[in-house]
């Protein structure tokens, strides 16, 4: 399996960056697997602070080929130079790849360390890659036991039970910037029916919160509360519900951005404190917001600054149990590489001793010594095969198994085909080989 990723965090660039890069992310995978042969499947993962491509290329030698068409997808998206979209994303390679994964999908690599939504967030951008049909068979298997594992960090580690997110800590920093703690007395006002808007809107009841109003720049807002509660608000109702509203969220990256002037307009005379959180990737605020009077911006920085510090040895567990984890994979992912060679290099033994009986029958026909001489063939192909097989195996484990394909093309001619299967013995229609002899020879 030929994996790669191009990744693209807080933690490397700023979030402008991260915004602009994910522009049009649900039509980049399509895009390039469309343009280029090289590339065999694609997933993306966006979300408030993370712009990831995972890729698998045909074959090793098409890695960089299958990269620069995710690159140029990206770039025809965005409206970026391809040059500034390759610059800003890192490429992990190999074992790189399910180590890094494993560690966003348990929140390890997150804003706020050990965060619950991203696990989400992973499993949804596979489901949503299958849906259009760009997620190889590879690409499914690296997702689900990244999912796996997010499962046993959260199982396993203190990490699960604390149950951080961007969304609490966000929510605890607007209870501090208020002249009440109390969130059950707050009027809220959400903006977008996402994902984050669904977590935002749980955490808001949980927290006894009951005065909640949703807007949805797409017109969403009365499906989203017919399921969750809250009121939906409409384009003439928006400016009534934020001139009394105490706390704002902003969850919806939609292209429609509020000014700091719409806010100074609506909150003009009004002396309660207004507390926005941007958690849009894109922005539903215009940062100038800030110097509104009796008014206070959240953004995504300001919870990364703010996220608590998790205990050294929660962190040590998690880290461990993602590490196995990515290294079991990788043996996997070895393992199944050599299959391809074993069932080509049986494939080619088989073929050799059938034609090998096709000369026997022709002499002889299909008698009693026919017989004998298929059965001894095969317990000595079988035999001569046992060493190369365990070899294989090991060297599999060693993350070696490309010597032992270039073993075979050396000393055979053989190149292992995926999928390929051994072909069925031909054996004489009346006296077939007692498999069962050959078996406990």
């Amino acid at each position: 399996m030929n994996y790669f990723s191009l990744v693209a965090t807080h933690s490397d660039i700023d979030l402008e960056t991260v915004a602009r890069l994910s522009v049009g992310a649900s039509q980049v995978a399509s895009s390039a697997l469309r343009d280029s042969q090289a590339l065999s499947g694609a997933v993306a993962l966006a979300t408030c602070n993370r712009y990831e491509i995972y890729g698998e290329a045909a074959s090793e030698a098409d890695i960089e080929s299958a990269r620069s068409s995710i690159i140029a997808a990206i770039s025809d998206q965005s409206g970026l130079p391809k040059s500034k979209v390759s610059q800003s994303f890192t490429t992990l390679t190999g074992q790189d790849v399910p180590r890094h994964l494993f560690s966003v999908s348990a929140g390890l690599d997150s804003a706020v360390v050990g965060e619950r939504e991203i696990a989400g967030q992973v499993r949804r951008a596979l489901v949503e890659s299958q849906g259009i049909g760009t997620a190889s068979g590879g690409l499914v298997r690296l997702f689900q036991a990244a999912s796996r594992t997010a499962r046993d960090v959260g199982a396993q580690t203190a990490l699960g039970a604390r149950g951080r997110s961007i969304v609490s800590v966000a929510l605890d920093l607007a209870a501090d910037l208020s002249s009440t703690r109390d969130l059950a007395e707050k009027s809220v006002v959400v903006f977008g029916t996402g994902a984050y808007a669904g977590a935002t809107m749980a955490l808001l009841r949980e927290r006894g919160c009951t005065d909640i109003s949703v807007y949805s720049p797409s017109g969403r807002a009365e499906s989203f509360v017919a399921t969750r509660g809250g009121t939906a608000l409409t384009d003439e109702t928006l400016a009534a519900a934020l001139t009394r509203a105490d706390v704002v969220i902003g969850c919806s990256g939609s292209e429609r951005r509020v000014g700091a002037e719409d806010i100074r307009q609506l909150r003009d005379g009004v002396e309660h404190t207004l507390v926005i959180v941007d958690l849009a990737l894109s922005h539903d605020f215009d940062p100038a917001v800030d110097s509104v009077e009796n008014v206070e911006l959240i953004t995504l920085e300001s919870v990364r600054l703010a996220a608590p510090e998790e205990q050294a040895e929660s962190l040590r567990q998690a880290g461990e149990l993602v590490s196995n984890a990515a290294h079991a994979f990788q043996e996997q992912v070895n393992s199944r590489s050599v299959d391809a060679a074993i069932v080509a290099l049986r494939k080619h033994t088989q073929q050799v001793l059938d034609a090998e009986m096709t000369r026997v029958r022709a002499q002889h026909g299909c008698t009693a010594a026919a017989e004998e001489v298929e059965f001894a063939l095969r317990r000595m192909v079988r035999q001569l095969l046992h060493v190369p097989t365990v070899r294989a195996r090991q060297l599999a484990a060693e993350g070696r198994q490309e010597d032992y394909t270039a073993a075979l093309e050396a000393l055979y001619g053989i190149e292992p085909e995926t999928g390929a299967g051994t072909a069925p013995a031909q054996s004489c229609p009346v006296h077939e080989v007692n498999e069962s002899r050959a078996d406990t020879a």
